[in-house]
Parts: C-alpha cells; sequence; structure tokens
C-alpha cells in the first residue's frame, strides 16, 4: 500500500509534529507533504522522509511570515500532485485536508482542529487589529470558508484528537469524527528525582490564544517565579510587562525540557487548547498541572489528582488556583500512571486499527460493485 502523509507546514516541533512523528514511525515507507519546510528544525524521524514542499518554501524569509500567505494556502496545497496513492492521509488544523487524490484514494483527516482563524478564534486572532484590517479581512474569510467546507468532500474519515474536537468538527463542518488522542512519547518523559526545582513552567508558543498574558498578570501579582519557554509574536509585549521573577526562554531540545518538566513544581496552562500534549508531558515526569477548565485539558487533568483547575480565564482566577495548589496533595506516581493511558504505542495501535478496518471496508465495497 503506498501511503502519503500532508502536513499544514514543518518549520518547528510541536504538538502536531509529535503526531506526524509517531506517523513516520507507523507508516516508515511513506512520502510526506508540506507546504513550508524547515529543515534544521524538524526530528531526524520527519526529516528521514521523502519530503516534497511547495513553491511556498523556496520564497526568501518565508520561515519568519508565512502565515501572512494564508490566502493562497488552498491554491498551494491542491497543487500536489498525489497520483498513485492508495492511502492518504492529512494532519491538519488549517488547509491540508484539502489535498486532492484520485477517486479511488483512501483519505483519512487527522484533525487537529477545524482551522482556528474561522471557527471560534476569529477574536483572538483579530481583535486587536484596526477597523481597516478587519473590514478588508471580511471577504477573504469568507472565501477561505467556503473552500474549507468545499475540502471536506475528499475527506473519507475524520479523526478528532479529542472529544473537544470532535464536537467541533460536527458544529463547524457537519461531520462525525472518530477519536484517537495524540500520541505521548512516556518511555521519554518520566519522573526524575534529580531535577528539582522551585519554580512553576509554561511551555507554548507566544501568540494570542494560548493567553501567556493571564499567566505574567497572574505571577507579576503573586511575585513567584515563573519559567516562560516558548516564542512567538508577542513575545516582546509579554517581555515587556513582565516583573523580573518571570524567566523566558526561546524553545528548549527534549532533552533540556525533560529537565524543566522534572524540574518545575506545576505546569500552567492558561489558554483554551484543542487537546494540548504538553500537559501530558508533564505528568508523564509525575508534576501537576494547573490548567484553564475549558478545552481538551478538561479530558487529560484530573481534578485534585494530576492537577487543579481554574475558572474564570483571568488573572485573578488563576492566582486563586496558585494560592490553593500544595505540592504535597499530588503523588508523582499517580499522575504518571494517568499519562500512561496516552502512550504512543497506544496511538500506533488505534490508528493501525482503524487504516485496516477502513481498508478492508473499502476492499469489500469494491468486491460488490
Amino acid at each position: 500500500m503506498r501511503v502519503a502523509l500532508v502536513h499544514d507546514w514543518l518549520v518547528r516541533m510541536r504538538g502536531g509534529e509529535k503526531v506526524l512523528e509517531a506517523l513516520c514511525e507507523l507508516f516508515p515507507d511513506s512520502d510526506l507533504y508540506t507546504l513550508i519546510y524547515r529543515k534544521g528544525h524538524i526530528s531526524d524521524t520527519i526529516r528521514n522522509r521523502r519530503i516534497k514542499s511547495s513553491i511556498l518554501s523556496s520564497l526568501p524569509c518565508v520561515n519568519r511570515w508565512y502565515p501572512w500567505l494564508l490566502p493562497i494556502f488552498p491554491f498551494a496545497i491542491e497543487g500536489f500532485d498525489l497520483k498513485g496513492y492508495d492511502l492518504v492521509i492529512s494532519t491538519s488544523h488549517c488547509v491540508a485536508k484539502g489535498v486532492r487524490m484520485e477517486k479511488n484514494t483512501c483519505h483519512i483527516c487527522y484533525c487537529f482542529t477545524p482551522m482556528r482563524y474561522l471557527w471560534g478564534f476569529e477574536q483572538e486572532y483579530f481583535g486587536n487589529k484596526g477597523w481597516l484590517f478587519k473590514k478588508s479581512a471580511i471577504p477573504l474569510m469568507r472565501y477561505l470558508k467556503r473552500w474549507d467546507l468545499e475540502s471536506n468532500k475528499g475527506v473519507d474519515c475524520f479523526i478528532a484528537i479529542s472529544n473537544n474536537i470532535r464536537e467541533k468538527v460536527a458544529r463547524s463542518y457537519g461531520r462525525d469524527s472518530e477519536v484517537i488522542y495524540p500520541p505521548v512519547d512516556t518511555s521519554y518523559f518520566r519522573p526524575d528525582s534529580a531535577n528539582r526545582g522551585d519554580y512553576f513552567l509554561i511551555v507554548s508558543a507566544l501568540v494570542p490564544y494560548k493567553r501567556i498574558d493571564i499567566a505574567v498578570d497572574a505571577f507579576n501579582r503573586l511575585n513567584l517565579p515563573l519559567v516562560i519557554i516558548g516564542e512567538g509574536p508577542c513575545e516582546k509585549e509579554l517581555k515587556s510587562r513582565s516583573l523580573p521573577n518571570i524567566t523566558f526562554m526561546k524553545w528548549q531540545s527534549q532533552s533540556d525540557l525533560f529537565k524543566f518538566y522534572n524540574g518545575c513544581k506545576a505546569l500552567i496552562f492558561p489558554g483554551e487548547e484543542d487537546f494540548g500534549i504538553v500537559p501530558l508531558e508533564s505528568q508523564a515526569c509525575g508534576r501537576p498541572v494547573i490548567a484553564y477548565k475549558k478545552g481538551g485539558a478538561l479530558e487529560t487533568v484530573v481534578e485534585g489528582k494530576t492537577g487543579l483547575f481554574f475558572y474564570p480565564q483571568s488573572p485573578s482566577g488563576l492566582i486563586d488556583a496558585v494560592q490553593r495548589f500544595d505540592p504535597g496533595n499530588f503523588s508523582r506516581d499517580e499522575i504518571r500512571r494517568h499519562a500512561v493511558q496516552f502512550d504512543k504505542e497506544l496511538f500506533k495501535a488505534k490508528f493501525k486499527e482503524l487504516v485496516n478496518r477502513l481498508s478492508s471496508g473499502r476492499r469489500r465495497d469494491a468486491s460488490n460493485y
């Protein structure tokens, strides 16, 4: 069976790329298609694929300003030639699911989320823009929404990363989906008592919907040590409003993340996420999570056993949770046992079972025809 993997873009190793990495292990002879490819920031497992990127990847400095190319992403993704494949798996939060293929090819979309700019996060992305920008963006958003809905016709099966996203796929696309939770490398991320620290931790892209601003304002008032690992367009503004007890660091290697997870008192997770692999990596290391009580965190954090929730999504809500938090109330072993339920090998087994089921169903349909 010839398999093609399609991913929106490859510019950094984050949660979506860890899913793609597991799929590369599951389908070692697959080809990989992506809009933009940044070699130096991707794992060897992905980099060793036969990677075919779009013409956008050759544009100068595209790694910095590719989000501004959103209007032409649909044309670029439709430009790939996927003839001759038996199975196409798109891992999509933007346009990857819109790839075109032959009629007899089976297309599975592993959906991270319906495109956030169009379905529910418009305020977070465009709320602080001027009226002229927002007015000019309206026709573009209408065009993208039409294209997004039309592209669903090429998807045979949607897989959602969580029940939260299953509901969003049903609400936005009118399609049902199965749920397979993303993989967590619990064999790598594990408890290590040698790395003990006295800080709280955030590992996140510094973009508006992650709501890192809430944590900054809360810890400014708490005057407790907070380490923020990540980069993004909000970095300068967040640094400017932070007091000395808050430390910013660039993206870290996996080995350094292992140390930071194990050394923190708790991971802070202030945004509404589709799922969230980072909280589970922290829990795999036996460290609790303080998370906003909405979205994917409701499926990955167990109140009182592996972490605490805060509500409302405000500095005062987070402050209350941090002040209620007592590390002595949490067991590293119990937190770890919870995280192991999301192990990467379980993800691969469930994904393989679904592919086999779909393939056998298509063979039966073909024989009946």
